[in-house]
This record gives structure tokens, C-alpha cells and sequence, in this order.
């Protein structure tokens, strides 16, 4: 049904944002019996026992992480959901990553961005450590606000984008932008629908079709195997001419009375046959 992604720095209030996302779309969408609670889930590292500092102290535990995360959400997408990552999602091209992961779903798609200030992260932060929260350590903050990508409404993988800035505005289930969210991923779609959007699968993102090539592969298998046969009854002809071959139980005879024209129509109609006993 639909992927909303959670965008911000550090400790800017994005799991403040998420849970007031998850209640309001609980809300509404038992009142338009869209969906029931098992599907409308959040994704964020505590979910999936993944601590904040392990996971970002270094590059490979960056990356594991969000293949972690990646790996969940295309496990999680379906027609009936409402999924919402509450990560940094702080580099852009994973934030594409995820969004191909909503257009293969064929499901709606949307961006909230917490914009605070790198000064009001590293205060919250503080203030968490000072009551026993789960923090990041300095060194890994500074390096992740340092290398935070702003989201822009721009880019497909960045929009529709949701603006919210925590430090100015109390952020609850009446907040404008999450009241905007939660329209957009529960309104009703139609012809003349033309503000909501549903990404559609395109052939890059749909799944690989291998019949016909597998189809191609058993022919030519199939054919060679006639030919096989053929050579191998010619070579224990020991020199006399070779009436018929036998492919086997439920297969034709080839046989070899009439011109090679013959012989060679024969050869293509007993292959279908060939290739029907491998199936």
C-alpha cells in the first residue's frame, strides 16, 4: 500500500515523528478499513536488535545495516501494507534504493524530513545520555551530521517530501504535515485522482522471466540429443547403411528410407516430443 521513509539528522525527531505517523494512520485507517495493525508496522534498528553506536562506528557496520534494514522493507512491502522506516535514510542513494524497492511493490510513496538543526541533535543527544537513553557516542555523531544529505523534493526518490521542524513545533498526531502524510497514503484513488501517486512497476524492477530462455535451452539440448543418437547408431552400423533409430520408450523411430529431406522433417517433428518427456 505504501512506503514512508523517515529522513532526518541524528536525534532530530524522527521517532517522535514515526509514532505519531503510526498512530494517525492506525486512526484512519480503521475508520476506511484500509488495513488493521499487523499491517501498519514501523522498521528501525531497536526492531531488528541492532545497536545504534555498533551499527554506525565505522563504514562496513554502516553498510550491514542497511542492507539489513533494505532486506526487511522488500520483505515487509506488500498491497496491504503501510511501512515506515525510521532510520537516518541520510544518504541519498539508498534513499533511491528504497524508493525502486516501492515502485517494484506498486505502492504509494512519501518522504517525512525532520529539518533541525545539527546544534538541537547534539543537545537532544546529551540530554538523552544524561537520563540513561540509548545516545550516540560524539565522535560518531559529529561524523554522521557531518555527512547528511538534505533531501530534495526534486528528485523522484525525494517526493512527495513532508517538512517538519521539531525544535519550533510541537509535534503530535494534529501536526500539518503528518495530517498531509497520512491523506496521501489513505486517500482514495480514482481517474481523476491526479495529487496522489502509486509507483508502477517498470521491466527493470519486475521479476526476470527465464521460460523462454529456458524453453530455448531444453530445444537445443533436446536436438542435440537426437543428433547424438543418430551419430551413435551410424557408428555401430560398422559400415552398412542404418535403417532406423530408436530415441527411446514414448519416442518416435527416425528411419531412413526416403530422401534426406525426409529425414530431416522427421528430425524436427519427433523434437517437440523430445523436449514434452523433460517437463
Amino acid at each position: 500500500m505504501a512506503l514512508v521513509l523517515m529522513c532526518g539528522q541524528p536525534c532530530s525527531g524522527k521517532s517522535t515523528v514515526a509514532q505519531s505517523l503510526f498512530r494517525l494512520l492506525l486512526s484512519e485507517s480503521s475508520q476506511q478499513n484500509l488495513c488493521n495493525n499487523k499491517n501498519v508496522r514501523i522498521i528501525d534498528e531497536p526492531s531488528l536488535h541492532l545497536e545504534r553506536n555498533e551499527s554506525y562506528k565505522d563504514m562496513p557496520a554502516e553498510k550491514n545495516v542497511r542492507g539489513v534494514l533494505r532486506s526487511e522493507v522488500d520483505r515487509s512491502l506488500t498491497k496491504d501494507s503501510i511501512v515506515i522506516v525510521d532510520s537516518l535514510n541520510n544518504i541519498k542513494g539508498y534513499r533511491y534504493e528504497l524508493w525502486c524497492l516501492a515502485r517494484a511493490a506498486g505502492v504509494r510513496y512519501c518522504v517525512l524530513y525532520c529539518d533541525t538543526e545539527g546544534s538541537f541533535c547534539i543537545k537532544w543527544n546529551k540530554e538523552r545520555r544524561d537520563t540513561g537513553e540509548a545516545t550516540y557516542d560524539d565522535k560518531i555523531m559529529d561524523d554522521l551530521l557531518r555527512r547528511f544529505e538534505k533531501p530534495d523534493r526534486r528528485n523522484r526518490w525525494d517526493s512527495p517530501l513532508f517538512e517538519l521542524r521539531p525544535p519550533e513545533d510541537e509535534i503530535n498526531e494534529s501536526s500539518s504535515a503528518i495530517i498531509e502524510a497520512v491523506s496521501y497514503l489513505t486517500r482514495k484513488t480514482d481517474s481523476k485522482t491526479k495529487d496522489i501517486r502509486v509507483l508502477q512497476p517498470t521491466i527493470a524492477t519486475q521479476s526476470v522471466r527465464t521460460s523462454e530462455a529456458n524453453s530455448l535451452y531444453e530445444m537445443d539440448r533436446a536436438t542435440q540429443e537426437v543428433i547424438n543418437a543418430i551419430i551413435e547408431a551410424q557408428s555401430q552400423g560398422l559400415g552398412g547403411p542404418v535403417n532406423e533409430v530408436h530415441l527411446g520408450h514414448e519416442l518416435p523411430t527416425i528411419s531412413f528410407y526416403f530422401q534426406k529431406m525426409l529425414i530431416y522433417s522427421k528430425l524436427y517433428a519427433i523434437i517437440p516430443h523430445v523436449f514434452g518427456t523433460m517437463h
